[in-house]
């Protein structure tokens, strides 16, 4: 199939591009061991909150005496 006469123009909404930029940004690496016997895999999740946003939820933990 030729992608080009077919290509589609997508377009977000703001919206949307807002909701996304809220998502946490999710990266991962593979390596190979130096011995060649192992295989790594990193999976490292970034997530942005607020301070305000902890400060809630802390303050809102009800502490059991």
């Amino acid at each position: 199939m030729d992608l080009e006469a077919n290509s589609l123009s997508l377009e977000l909404s703001s919206v949307k591009i807002e909701q996304l930029n809220k998502q946490p940004i999710i990266e991962t690496q593979m390596e190979v061991s130096e011995s060649g016997k192992w295989v790594m895999h990193r999976t490292t999740i970034t997530d942005i909150k607020p301070i305000s946003y902890y400060e809630k939820v802390l303050g809102s933990i009800k502490r059991e005496e």
